[in-house]
């Protein structure tokens, strides 16, 4: 037996949507593609504050004077390492092992502007993505310059960046430390220029300044260190050890809040 629907039937079927024009599905693809945009922009925002932090609010090492007193490093992750001393001039640290990633810096002098940036530019595309794998990471300090003895995955940016002259060729190297969660598994570079080393661990002598780094300056310093250390009763300059000199910040830090630091391997006195 057949029925006929009744009027309240009728009343409560669903309404037949009316097909959307080319015009409206435009506008909703335009207004949903914004709506994403901003949720990207919110969450790219929220970043980038949270990096600025690190610099707005940097930390501080224990201070001897009132210049050290006012340098400043940003709050990002560093090499570890334990005070075993300290004097008016200097601290003796001993140093944790750490992963580097160096290049080899062009011209004469380890603080040349354009050989210093070409080797940070270097450096920051192995860092940031030029490698076996693409991951980004947090950033990392200091950067290392290094006067060494003759012989993509996106990671955190470490610091000090190193410069090391080698010195049978005069040549200096740059180096990033590496974030340390990475330990020996860290991604191949692309650029055959960059090599990944272990640094083991090590003690040295350290004395921080601030202003900017340059050659003439860390002369200056490294002769007051050498100076300085041979009135140390407990620790000597390891023989053939060369000057390495950490910076931590940023280019736009002003000169009296930079640290940097001049650190030559030393070695306990035999008795």
């Amino acid at each position: 037996m057949i029925t006929n629907s009744t009027a309240s039937d009728r009343a409560t079927a669903p309404p037949r949507r009316r097909p959307m024009s080319a015009f409206e599905a435009r506008v909703s693809l335009v207004l949903a593609l914004a709506s994403q945009a901003s949720a990207l922009s919110q969450r790219l925002l929220v970043d980038t504050a949270t990096e600025a932090v690190k610099y707005v609010f940097p930390k501080r090492f224990e201070s001897r004077n009132l210049e050290e007193a006012l340098m400043a490093v940003p709050d990002l992750e560093t090499v570890n390492f334990t005070v075993l001393s300290r004097t008016d001039r200097y601290e003796i640290r001993e140093v944790e092992p750490y992963f580097i990633a160096e290049t080899i810096m062009p011209g004469k002098t380890g603080f040349d502007f354009n050989g210093a940036s070409q080797s940070f530019n270097v450096l920051a595309e192995y860092l940031f993505g030029k490698n076996t794998t693409k991951e980004k990471m947090e950033m990392t300090t200091p950067v290392l310059t290094r006067k060494g003895q003759s012989v993509g995955e996106k990671m955190e940016m470490t610091t000090p960046v190193i410069t090391k002259r080698l010195e049978d060729q005069d040549k200096w190297q740059m180096s990033f430390v590496m974030p340390s969660k990475y330990g020996a598994n860290l991604p191949v570079p692309k650029d055959p220029s960059v090599r990944i080393k272990e640094v083991p661990r090590k003690i040295t002598a350290v004395l921080a300044f601030s202003g900017f780094a340059t050659d003439e300056e860390v002369k200056r310093r490294e002769s007051k260190l050498r100076e300085a250390l041979k009135s140390d009763r407990q620790f000597q300059i390891k023989e053939g050890a060369t000057v390495e000199i950490a910076q931590y910040n940023p280019p736009f830090t002003l000169p009296f809040q930079r640290r940097n630091e001049i650190a030559l391997e030393v070695e306990r006195k035999e008795n």
